[in-house]
């Protein structure tokens, strides 16, 4: 069995670290920017970047799961938009972090 060593960082610094996974590709800070706008189903970021519908959703996916966006069912459809409280939160500690740096 792997042992990972995950356990010994605090809450914050796992949280922090997911969430600068799920900002590591371009797409995915295209779509936080469409979001930005308002609500959107998918089918609507889809019409703003240039890439297919799955590559979209799997996007919307890797996004959702790193909890920076949320999603309603509305009907046939799931109605995207960003979740505040963790944009928020990833704000304050992205500012800290480069802030604590002593090299600039």
């Amino acid at each position: 069995m792997a042992y990972t060593k995950r356990t010994e960082f605090s809450e914050d610094e796992m949280q922090l670290a997911d969430i600068a996974k799920a900002l590591s590709h371009p797409a995915r800070i295209a779509i936080l920017k469409v979001l930005s706008d308002g609500q959107c189903i998918c089918g609507d970021i889809v019409d703003r970047l240039p890439l297919a519908q799955s590559t979209v959703s799997q996007h919307l996916k890797e996004l959702k799961s790193a909890g920076l966006i949320k999603g309603e069912i509305d009907g046939p459809r799931v109605c995207y938009c960003l979740n505040e409280p963790v944009i928020g939160k990833a704000r304050k500690h992205f500012n800290f972090l480069f802030t604590s740096f002593n090299c600039c």
